[in-house]
């Protein structure tokens, strides 16, 4: 038996432990502080951070190298040297500067990392950095115009109300309760199950579909009845009583269903925006109506150019919507997509499917289907803005922005079928009338010519 048993296993023991030992007391203990702490950045924009390394084994001319884990988002380079001198290397302590340039909305971290020859090692410490969009001066604008035109067209629709019809509407309301039922009822229900489909692991993603999905009718639903030629005088019936029943509807749902999509959400029922809305509806209409009372010349002016200006009008918006919001189209993937698409076509959809159920015309059909498949995103856009700290904000509004890009393709293509489909029509009918102009009556000599008879 060993005399030192069992000391003889401690000692291998220890020998083993050494090497490791003197390899970690030569790996440098290194801690990086930042100023400031943590960093939010416009896009396109950059700020200036003041870096610290501070720590033992430091050699100089080793390197410190910034590291951005999701360069897609911001970008970070060194304003001063970022090579050890000799004194900073006794020290122990350097001192540098970033400058960390914004790329695109989200969040990342600064790393820092030694570099010494071949080798690299970690420092501890990181910098949360956030992107998030700064205000412009378009936005502004593209806001400021598209409420006054709005404005402008609401009073046109006024010129062309009918009041007498609008007053049948209201003593009848079937046309509202069934636009009410798909605005209110399936809407929110649709794009509630819709988002956790599409989007089951992205809370944010889903609070902004269901957002878009409680937000009353409107936004250019006016317009495109109008120029497809559904019931116009039901369209602003319904669109009013959307609006105001908003008030209590949207709190319902968001206080309900919205708790279950996303619970850390600080959501606030924009009342002021829906009442903004309301006034910028009725106030408009009722110009319009007393126009027609005591302007009527130039009231049936405005009728005559009201579908020339509401063609021009959603061009407009849509064109300048898209150049003022490139950006939005970053994020998009195939869920978005599906997303954009899926809540106002299944809303056209099921709107004109329950109104033809209930046995109601086409034009009211039509009224009731675009009412109900269009919503107002932006009411949503801004309830996402309150509910959600940035950049998730912004990151969200890129459902109910690809809502209203999507919105109009369907009723974009019916509008060029009944185009095509008028055009055909016309050659038929002009074709036609040519022909029977051309037949030849009996006993006459020469086509066209109408034979007479002399009665003494």
């Amino acid at each position: 038996m060993c005399p030192i048993w069992p000391l003889h296993i401690i000692i291998l023991y220890l020998l083993a432990l050494y090497p490791m030992w003197a390899v970690c007391q030569a790996v440098p203990n290194l801690l990086a502080t930042f100023d400031p702490s943590d960093l939010t950045v416009h896009m396109d924009a950059y700020k200036f951070v003041n870096v610290t390394v501070t720590g033992n084994g430091l050699l100089p001319a080793d390197e410190i190298i910034v590291k951005v884990p999701n360069d897609h988002v911001a970008n970070a380079d060194w304003n001063s040297t970022n090579k050890l001198t000799e004194e900073e290397a006794s020290s122990m302590r350097w001192q540098g500067r970033l400058q960390v340039s914004g790329k695109f909305l989200g969040r990342t971290d600064l790393l820092l990392e030694l570099r010494r020859g071949a080798s690299v090692r970690p420092v501890n410490g990181t910098m949360p950095v956030t992107v998030i969009r700064p205000e412009r001066i378009i936005d502004t604008i593209f806001t400021s115009s598209v409420a006054t035109f709005v404005s402008l067209i609401f009073i046109n629709f006024g010129c062309a109300m009918h009041w007498p019809t609008v007053k049948e509407v209201i003593k009848r309301p079937i046309g509202p309760i069934i636009g009410m039922c798909g605005q209110f009822l399936f809407m929110p229900l649709m794009s509630f199950g819709l988002g956790f489909l599409v989007f089951p692991s992205l809370p944010e993603m889903r609070l902004g579909m269901f957002c878009t999905g409680v937000a009353p009718g409107g936004g250019a639903s006016n317009i495109w009845t109008f120029i497809l030629g559904g019931n116009l005088n039901l369209s602003l019936a319904m669109t009013t009583i959307s609006t105001l029943a908003s008030f209590g509807f949207m709190p319902l749902w968001l206080f309900s269903l919205g708790q279950v999509v996303f619970r850390n959400a600080n959501i606030v029922v924009p009342y002021t925006r829906i009442a903004t809305f309301v006034v910028g509806l009725i106030v408009p209409l009722g110009i319009g109506l007393a126009m027609q009372k005591w302007t009527p010349r130039l009231s049936a002016f405005m009728v005559r150019i009201l579908k020339g200006f509401s063609t021009t009008l959603l061009l407009f918006i849509i064109i300048f919507a898209i150049v003022t919001n490139l950006y939005i189209f970053e994020l998009f993937t195939w869920e978005i997509v599906v997303a954009g698409m899926g809540v106002p076509w299944l809303g056209y959809a099921a709107g004109y499917l329950l109104a033809r159920v209930c046995r109601q015309p086409h034009p009211d059909a039509l009224a009731i289907s675009i009412e109900t498949g269009i919503q107002n995103t932006g009411i949503a856009i801004f309830l996402l803005r309150y509910a959600l700290p940035q950049p998730e904000a912004d990151l969200t509004t890129v459902v109910p922005v690809a809502v209203a890009i999507m919105t109009p393709i369907p009723m974009t293509a019916i509008y060029i079928y009944q185009k095509i489909k008028g055009c055909y029509d016309n050659r038929r009918q002009d074709k036609k009338i040519l022909d029977e102009s051309n037949s030849v009556i009996p006993g006459n000599p020469e086509p066209g010519v109408v034979a007479t008879i002399d009665v003494k």
